[in-house]
């Protein structure tokens, strides 16, 4: 991933350093672990870790000869062990340090992820909480349907990325597994108690049973979850491009002191935070199709995936982790008009009553087809007055009307366009994706 679009929390962890650190870190737990049931003497697992040293320009050097990476790194230790090196990799194969050590910053990547998450819901839960009795127009295909909460709306994010925080975990968990099982997996050459003892120390599981790699349906998984996520992001960040156009102008992401926003247009505001939110989904996503192409694998092992999460891992976990990052400051930072939320609800001369008024003509005799065609000839009339430039009130029209007003007394008909109905129950919802976060918290 190009530095633009890296956070160096996230970068670090596939920098070849710390790669080569969790190689040696396997290759002494191991050794450690073969010393404690007398495979190889203890001095040498001693010797190994206090010896142990590689340099980066020579592990390239000797990988440009050997064309094999761990036997670069192997060799590199072997220099400035000494002697005590030949009891490195016993019973080894290279996949046993590839996978492991994969497992580990899966691992490591997705502590990140889930903490990115976590605060992108504290700064959910902040506009939640603001916005939660200002009303709104809520829309279908686009199109103005019914109030709704402009609070509840952001809840909705609110509750994508609670699911978000549990897959992650989840996927988190379904990678942390730990392979020392040597060539096509069967333990011939290396105890099962190594595997043990080095997931331990690692912090993994055993996987159950590898061939000479560790089952790729995990990863499969684990890059699945981070499409899902991603998708959540883009979610919010259309939300927020739709309504900072300038037909809508609800809310709009900040704009900085300073901020151009367009090289040809002084006037522009782009929702440019937005709009690199969605794109960096989509390179999220783009992992997804590769990984599940990477569960196939002729018979013990190829190496068809290994080039594969050798780009889509760094690329996707740092693209990931710089989009909630950035989703972080969006959200925190959400510039919000609650006038012109109003003022939009109120543009249509209270076409959204239309099913208030429906209702209660049914409850009132009326068949429901009779209903519908009472309510919907006035509502097409309305928007073809609001077309024409004409003042147009769905509310005026019914009172006026002899058959709504012999069926629904005035205090009914009333009733159907209190707006505040529409939000009585926010608190209730809001209580309810809480409660999903947090199991104890109260329902009210």
């Amino acid at each position: 991933m190009i530095p633009r679009y890296a956070r160096p929390e996230m970068a670090r962890l596939w920098e070849p350093e710390n790669k080569f650190r969790i190689w040696f870190e396997v290759e002494v737990l191991a050794c450690e672990a073969q010393a404690e049931i007398g495979v190889i003497p203890q001095e040498a697992a001693k010797a190994i870790r206090e010896k142990g040293a590689w340099n980066l320009a020579r592990i390239e050097a000797i990988e440009a000869e050997t064309r094999h990476d761990v036997l670069a790194f192997l060799t590199n230790l072997a220099e400035n062990i000494g002697p005590d090196a030949r009891f490195l990799h016993q019973g080894m194969t290279s996949s046993d340090v590839l996978d492991t050590t994969f497992a580990v910053q899966l691992k490591q990547a997705a502590t990140l992820l889930i903490e990115d998450v976590e605060a992108v819901l504290v700064a959910l839960q902040l506009q939640v909480d603001t916005y939660l009795t200002t009303l709104t127009i809520g829309r279908s295909h686009g199109i103005h349907a019914e109030p709704t909460s402009f609070g509840l709306k952001l809840a909705t994010h609110y509750a994508a990325f609670q699911r978000a925080l549990q897959r992650l975990k989840a996927a988190r968990d379904e990678v942390s597994t730990c392979a020392i099982s040597g060539a096509v997996g069967s333990f011939a050459t290396v105890d099962p108690r190594v595997e043990a003892f080095v997931a331990e120390k690692l912090g993994l599981r055993v996987e159950p049973i590898s061939t000479q790699i560790i089952p790729r349906d995990r990863h499969a998984m684990f890059f699945a979850t981070l499409g899902v996520v991603a998708s959540s992001i883009e979610n919010f960040a259309l939300e927020v491009r739709h309504l900072q156009r300038s037909e809508v102008r609800e809310a709009e992401e900040p704009f900085a002191r300073g901020q151009k926003g367009s090289s040809a247009m002084p006037h522009k505001r782009n929702p440019v935070l937005a709009e690199n939110l969605t794109g960096l989904a989509r390179i999220v996503r783009a992992a997804v199709v590769p990984a599940l192409e990477n569960v196939a694998l002729w018979h013990e092992r190829d190496i068809s995936h290994s080039s594969v999460e050798r780009v889509m891992a760094p690329d996707a976990t740092i693209a990931l982790d710089f989009a909630l990052t950035r989703l972080v400051g969006l959200v925190r930072d959400l510039v919000v008009y609650p006038d012109r939320i109003r003022a939009n609800l109120d543009s249509l001369g209270g076409l959204h009553f239309s099913q208030r008024v429906l209702l209660a003509l049914t409850q009132a005799g009326m068949s429901r087809e009779e209903a519908y065609r009472v309510v919907q000839s006035h509502a097409m009339a309305v928007w073809q007055d609001l077309q024409k430039g004409h003042t147009a009130s769905l509310p005026a029209r019914l009172k006026a009307d002899k058959v709504v007003t012999g069926l629904l007394p005035p205090e009914t008909l009333e009733a159907c366009f209190d707006v505040t109905f529409y939000t009585r129950h926010a608190r209730t919802i809001w209580s309810r994706v809480l409660a999903e976060r947090n199991p104890r918290s109260p329902q009210t």
